[in-house]
């Protein structure tokens, strides 16, 4: 492909890392992206430096170091006024961003269609940091939605301790004061939830593992559930371990049902499937990262890598992120 040249708004961004996402899974796979999409690059998790901008770009120049936001909105609507373009009203119009529908950062280049998707990351490493616009934002999102439950006294559920999940351990740690239960298949998953702050750690596969759970939470059971993989055995799960009120927050995309109906869950439950993060809470996010209180664990591979690491991924090989350089 060309070097592309950046016009009025738009930023060229030279890629030091684009993280690889189960996400891109069910775009190769699953067709989510629409029955005819048009060729596009893949990597949704960007970062870099300015290489080249349009003359209508301010207050970024040649050599900044910055990270691109993932999902690209209209801009006008009131979600993109409010920086939260994951909910643009315009989204089921066009393509979702950069990796997902158009061009995206498993490349040399990236060409960014605005400067308003650009973050600033300071001293951070691009490479470090590409994740941190999916891995570390949408767990970040997630328990943002919850953080009036997430008390002392309140048990937190995780399950999968993944590209995302091990981050959101490491959030919750240093965000709120409740006891995290982490939950996987593997016992090197299980050993990183540890590491990464877990209270408990539960191995999924087990037939007794919702009365695991419900000894460590007692009668009230789980104050918010956190699933990070979406697929049928822990959404069964996760239903049956939240507690009144409480939070059943779906983010993986493994193609689970939920089954509902009266009393599926308990009275109150509030049941939510988030999409990405704001604008500003990737602001939010980036800070956490520069005062060390989540790190991304990265497993880097040279572009060229692209096919090798997503057959690791896909046979879940990959532990926390893998990071392509070009």
């Amino acid at each position: 492909m060309d070097k592309p040249t950046p016009q009025g708004d738009e930023v060229l961004i030279k890629i030091g890392g684009a993280g690889v996402c189960h996400s891109d899974l069910h775009v190769i796979h699953d067709g989510i992206m629409g029955e005819d999409p048009q060729p596009f690059t893949l990597g949704h998790e960007n970062a870099g430096w300015i290489e080249a901008t349009g003359n209508g770009v301010k207050g970024f120049k040649k050599g900044d170091a910055v990270l691109v936001y993932g999902p690209w909105g209209c801009g006008h609507c009131k979600p993109c006024q409010q920086s939260a373009e994951n909910y643009c009203d315009h989204q089921s119009e066009n393509p979702y961003g950069g990796g997902l529908g158009l061009n995206g950062g498993m490349a040399d280049f990236m060409l960014v269609p605005s400067s308003r998707l650009l973050v600033h990351i300071k001293d951070l490493d691009p490479v470090v940091a590409a994740p941190l616009t999916d891995a570390a934002l949408t767990p970040y999102a997630a328990i943002r939605r919850s953080k009036d439950k997430l008390t002392s006294d309140a048990f937190v559920v995780v399950l999968g301790i993944g590209g995302l999940g091990h981050v959101a351990l490491q959030i919750l740690k240093a965000t709120s004061a409740a006891t995290i239960i982490a939950g996987d298949v593997t016992a090197d998953k299980l050993q990183l939830a540890k590491d990464h702050g877990a209270d408990f750690v539960i191995n999924t596969t087990d037939d007794d593992v919702v009365s695991q759970i419900q000894k460590i939470t007692g009668i009230k059971k789980a104050a918010v559930v956190l699933d990070f993989v979406g697929i049928q055995p822990t959404i069964n799960i996760g239903q049956q371990v939240v507690g009144l009120n409480g939070d059943l927050t779906i983010v993986g995309l493994g193609g689970g049902h939920l089954d509902f109906h009266a009393m599926a869950v308990p009275l109150g439950t509030r049941i939510s499937t988030p999409y990405w993060g704001t604008r500003v809470e990737l602001m939010e996010v980036i800070e956490l990262a520069r005062h060390g209180k989540i790190k991304i664990d990265i497993e880097k591979y040279k572009l060229e890598q692209a096919h090798e690491v997503y057959d690791k991924l896909l046979n879940g090989k990959i532990k926390g992120r893998a990071v392509l350089t070009p």
